[in-house]
């Protein structure tokens, strides 16, 4: 006999899903008195949590190898006007959440006692450029960045997961890295494309969480490395058929995911399967949108409007 999975109590469902609701939101939000004090707004349990996860994603960065010596850096977004990074000269494998410090979009560092990367200009422009980003990785991963030495995109539509998560991929043109130019250099590209191959250097990944930025990361090497093997097993490489991509493109447009073929007037499939959009997403935009929960009401009132919605999701995907 097939195993029977239980089902909760609607009342008892209903309840659960509220608080990981609640949780979610309440991780996200920053209240407004802590806007008004960088200080503050730095040593908060979310900027604690944020710097966690820097630190975590660090540590992964480090133990894949991509990066080396003082290499890479990481930001996070904290607020629409500042912006938690990794300090300068300083190996990734070792940074703890003390050596963080706080910046602001034009680069002026108000909170930390050590030095930010002298690279963080280039997360900065990403911030002012597309608001939907709320992290970003920029690292070495070695068959990333063999691409960008050769200045050699890998052919795309050869595996879904690179589709959704990264899909098209683009290159930047060499800038020295720390510079202004350096910094502009992926403008063209940010809003279509979440990951960038930056010409003799590396690669940069923005995304909602440090954590997914990180997977990014992942996920482009990885498909780096595939590629190289398959390209010399067979070539040309057979793709993913086109009415195939289409239907990545709907997961992609539903999800929310960003990519240059959207762009496109085209008719897409609807997006089958389980899916659920991200809620860390959908509370960070409403947060870049400059809304406001100004009173436990409309806290509630969100909490409740969020649940219902889910509850529908689940409801129509049996």
């Amino acid at each position: 006999m097939a195993d029977v999975k239980p089902s909760l109590e609607p009342s008892l469902e209903k309840a659960s899903i509220s608080r990981i609701v609640r949780r979610v939101i309440e991780a996200h939000l920053v209240e407004e008195e802590d806007e008004s004090d960088p200080y503050k707004l730095f040593h908060c349990r979310r900027a604690q949590a944020l710097k966690e996860e820097i630190v975590a994603a660090g540590k992964k960065l480090w133990q894949r190898q991509y990066v080396d010596g003082n290499g890479g850096n990481i930001s996070a977004r904290i607020s629409p006007q500042f912006v938690i990074c990794t300090p300068t000269m300083l190996s990734k494998g070792d940074l703890r959440t003390e050596d963080l410090s706080l910046v602001d979009l034009e680069n002026k560092q108000i909170v930390g006692s050590r030095p930010q990367t002298s690279e963080v200009s280039l997360h900065l422009e990403i911030y002012k450029a597309v608001p939907q980003a709320q992290a970003v990785v920029h690292c070495h991963p070695p068959y990333a960045t063999a691409h960008a030495v050769a200045g050699i995109l890998p052919q795309g539509n050869l595996i879904p997961e690179q589709e959704v998560f990264i899909g098209p991929m683009a290159l930047a043109a060499y800038e020295t890295p720390g510079t202004a130019e350096f910094a502009r250099s992926v403008l063209p590209m940010a809003k279509n494309h979440n990951t960038i191959f930056l010409a003799n250097h590396g690669i940069v990944t923005w995304s909602d969480t440090v954590t997914h930025a990180e997977w990014n990361t992942e996920i482009i090497d990885t498909y780096c490395k595939t590629a190289m093997i398959a390209a010399r097993l067979k070539t040309p490489l057979p793709e993913i058929p086109p009415r195939k991509i289409d239907e990545i493109l709907a997961i992609k447009r539903y999800l929310g995911f960003p990519d240059a073929r959207l762009a496109e007037e085209r008719e897409l499939p609807q997006a089958k399967g389980n899916l659920v959009r991200n809620p860390s997403a959908a509370v960070s935009s409403l947060s870049n949108n400059s809304a406001r929960l100004r009173t436990r009401e409309e806290l509630e009132k969100l909490i409740e409007l969020v649940t219902a919605e889910v509850l529908t999701h689940l409801d129509s995907s049996d």
